[in-house]
């Protein structure tokens, strides 16, 4: 029977070595120590056949039951582990301590008789064995403790499978296999055979083989580790370390190749200042440590360029240092350029084709401006004055910022000048051009234009992208015959009830009726007209708009002293002498 032992185990011994050959670090510690108290236990099986007297068979005995007592533990602390259950801390280190004391029980057979009350020896065939063995208290406390492990076990086991999705049911029965068969082996093994020979070492390399299936399945279900090993192997992935003071801990070739300076330094040292590695790396680990969240950055040496993400350096729980990681990203920076350049290009283009169909757009309104204006005998080159007698009102306002006017719309009230007066379209030109004043029923008929130029510039601009423009060309139209005292129509609104813009366009409207030749009368002087307006400030006017009226007033002479010099060449304004610059 001693070849028995011996056989079983030389097998125990090569799988674990089988079992060394495939270890990982993220192995689980309770299995490594399965695999380490197998042969220690079968070792002591061995040692009991090939003794001669009972001081030798005794001593085998103990080495058997270290194996077992903590194998037991062992086993059930993979269970709960692989099974993803945690357990407190203290319970771990109580399940141990009984475990030690049922251990330390066994060593007193020979002298106590606390786990052996008494045995004998015999040496059968060449192979000795303790027998006649009559148990002490302590021995039922070892019996108990294989049935409340098993149970623990069991439990965890059962609990798994309803409970656990993330716990694989193959890695469940796989553990359910070697735990039934060792109880079964312990409890019922010498019914099934004899007295002569122990199943609990056959039962053990049966485990150790389980367990060898095991671990391969779980670091295939281990995606973390097993992402890990798939980045590492790949070889395209740099790892670069160093702990809180900076200390160089360590990289891997991928990073030695970005970084060739790292071959000559010595782990555990600074990087050299002078060096470009020390300068990147110190500088992305200053803007680290200010924000957690600037954790990605580019570096480039030659052609390439690669990414590298910087995070905390674990040691189980705890945070070590930094732990840097390189990608090569250079494929993708390169397309990313391309795609950069093509929506530049893409951009431009479609500026220009914007800019152009804006441009038209302008023309078309300022062409139906023509047309309408065309229609009026008396009002010719009126929409082109307007809109640069707009342009220099709001050139003064916009200085101050006082009202608190737009850049985007300031453009758009200048776009919109030239259509104050499209509703004149809808006036009958019996009274359009009729070369003197109006009767007062014509009057009325003439002012609907203002409401009708609202409607006409509402059913143009409607569908338009530019919501801003849309609104104050509507307004300009609408209201710029509104007066700031309510007198004005055509809903007679008063003070702010005036959008700023139709306040504005009434100033520009009014001065150029006021200094430009009509039908029905001629150009008004300077300083006459200057008078008017003033006069009209809190009446017919925004007195806010008088500062800018006043800062605008040289211009607004010289624009028109320009005009009407281009107009006739006599350089006359008003009947007044105008000097030109």
């Amino acid at each position: 029977m001693i070849a028995y032992y011996q056989i079983l185990l030389a097998i125990s011994v090569v799988l674990t070595m089988l079992y060394f050959l495939s270890w990982h670090k993220h192995f689980d510690v309770h299995v490594t120590l399965i695999f380490l108290l197998i042969p220690i236990a079968i070792l002591g099986n061995v040692l009991t056949a090939r003794s001669t007297v009972m001081e030798e068979a005794i001593v085998a005995n103990k080495i058997t039951y270290f194996g077992g007592t903590y194998l037991l533990l062992m086993i059930t602390l993979s269970i709960i582990n692989l099974c993803e259950i945690t357990l407190p801390r203290m319970l771990r280190f109580a399940m141990f301590l009984v475990s030690t004391m049922v251990y330390f029980g066994s060593l007193t057979v020979g002298d106590k008789t606390w786990f052996y009350k008494s045995c004998s020896f015999t040496v059968e065939d060449g192979c000795g064995r303790l027998t006649d063995k009559v148990y002490g208290p302590l021995h039922t406390v070892y019996v108990l403790l294989v049935m409340v492990y098993f149970a623990i076990g069991l439990a965890a086991l059962v609990y798994s499978y309803i409970r656990k999705k993330s716990v694989p049911n193959k890695i469940i029965l796989l553990l359910f296999i070697p735990e039934t068969v060792a109880i079964f082996a312990f409890y019922g093994g010498r019914a099934v055979i004899t007295d002569r020979i122990e199943l609990l070492p056959i039962a053990y390399v049966f485990a150790q083989i389980m367990y060898l299936v095991i671990i391969h399945q779980v670091c295939l279900y281990d995606i973390t580790d097993s992402g890990i090993d798939s980045i590492v192997q790949k070889g395209d992935k740099g790892f670069l370390s160093f702990d809180f003071k900076r200390h160089y801990l360590g990289c891997n070739e991928t990073a030695l190749a970005v970084f060739p300076e790292l071959k000559n330094l010595n782990v555990d040292r600074f990087l050299p200042a002078d060096t470009a590695v020390a300068k990147s790396v110190n500088r992305w680990l200053d803007t680290y440590e200010h924000d957690q969240s600037n954790s990605d950055f580019r570096y480039r040496t030659g052609e390439n360029i690669y990414l590298v993400s910087i995070t905390y350096l674990y040691s189980g729980k705890r945070k070590r240092g930094y732990q840097f990681f390189l990608t090569d990203d250079t494929k993708r920076q390169q397309y990313v350029e391309l795609l950069n350049n093509f929506n530049g290009k893409l951009k431009e283009q479609v500026a220009e084709k914007t800019q152009h169909i804006e441009e038209m757009h302008d023309k078309l309104i300022l062409g139906m401006a023509t047309m309408v204006e065309s229609r009026d005998n008396s009002t010719g080159g009126h929409i082109r004055r307007t809109s640069e007698g707009v342009r220099i009102l709001t050139d003064e306002i916009v200085k101050d910022n006082v009202l608190q006017l737009s850049n985007d719309f300031i453009k758009n009230l200048i776009k919109a000048a030239p259509m104050h007066d499209l509703g004149k379209i809808a006036v009958d030109d019996v009274i359009l051009r009729k070369p003197g004043r109006f009767e007062p029923e014509e009057f009325e008929k003439m002012k609907a234009h203002a409401r009708e130029g609202a409607r006409i510039v509402h059913a143009i601009l409607e569908g338009t992208d530019d919501e801003e423009f849309h609104e104050i060309a509507e307004n300009v139209a609408h209201y710029h015959h509104e007066r700031w005292d309510g007198s004005g129509y055509p809903e007679g609104l008063k003070g702010e009830e005036i959008p700023i813009e139709a306040r504005i366009m009434a100033i520009a409207d009014v001065y150029d009726a006021l200094v430009s030749k009509r039908v029905y009368k001629e150009s008004m002087s300077f300083e006459k007209a200057d008078s008017i307006i003033m006069g009209g400030m809190g009446t017919q006017f925004d007195p806010q708009l008088e500062r800018y009226y006043l800062a605008a007033k040289p211009r607004l002479e010289k624009y028109y002293s320009e005009q009407e010099a281009v107009a006739d060449g006599s350089g006359f304004v008003g009947g007044e002498m105008c000097k030109l610059h």
